[in-house]
C-alpha cells in the first residue's frame, strides 16, 4: 500500500510539471506566432537561419557526450569503456541523459528546419523553441536524479514545444497555408 501511495504521488508530481511545461510551452508559442516579424524570405535562407539557431539545440549533445567522458575519465569502474566492463550508476545516469537528449535533438532539429520550410517567417518561433529547448534541457539534466518528479518539467518543456510546433507545421501543410 505505502507503494502504490508512493508511486501516485510521484505520478501526481510528473503530472503537474508536464503540465506546467505545456502551458508555458503553448503561451510562448501563442506569444511568438502573434508577434509575428520580419520578412519573408527565400526558403534557402530560411533553411539556413534554422540550422545557426539549431547550433544551439546541438551544443547540448556536445556538453552531454563531454559529460559521459569525464565521467568516465574520473572513474575506474568506467575508464575502460562502457564495451569493457559493466557502467557505474552515474555512468549510466550520464548515458541515460545523453541518449534521450539525442532523441531530443534529432526531433527539434527535423521540426525547426520543417518551420523554416514551412513559415513565410519562422525566425521568431525557432528561436523561442530553441531557448525552450535550452532551458528544458538543463532543468531535466539537474532534475534527473531526483527521479521522475524531478526530471518531468524539463524533460516536457523540451518535448511540448517540438510536438507543438509539429502540429502546426503539419496543419499548415494539411490546410494548403504553407509557404
Amino acid at each position: 500500500m505505502a507503494q502504490d501511495a508512493a508511486f501516485h504521488r510521484e505520478q501526481r508530481q510528473v503530472a503537474a510539471g508536464m503540465a506546467a511545461a505545456a502551458l508555458i510551452a503553448i503561451a510562448a508559442i501563442a506569444i511568438t506566432l502573434w508577434q509575428g516579424g520580419g520578412t519573408a524570405g527565400p526558403v534557402g535562407e530560411r533553411l539556413a537561419v534554422a540550422l545557426r539557431l539549431d547550433l544551439f539545440v546541438i551544443v547540448w549533445l556536445l556538453a552531454l557526450i563531454g559529460n559521459v567522458a569525464r565521467l568516465r575519465f574520473f572513474s575506474a569502474q568506467d575508464i575502460a569503456g562502457s564495451a569493457n566492463t559493466t557502467a557505474s550508476q552515474t555512468v549510466r545516469q550520464g548515458n541515460a541523459i545523453l541518449q534521450n537528449t539525442l532523441e531530443q535533438v534529432v526531433l527539434a532539429v527535423a521540426v525547426h528546419l520543417a518551420l523554416a520550410a514551412t513559415l513565410p517567417r519562422p525566425e521568431l518561433l525557432i528561436t523561442t523553441l530553441v531557448v525552450l529547448f535550452g532551458v528544458g534541457r538543463l532543468l531535466f539534466w539537474l532534475g534527473y536524479a531526483r527521479g521522475a518528479a524531478g526530471r518531468a518539467f524539463g524533460f516536457a518543456l523540451t518535448f511540448y514545444p517540438t510536438a507543438f510546433a509539429l502540429i502546426i507545421c503539419a496543419l499548415l501543410i494539411l490546410t494548403g497555408r504553407a509557404a
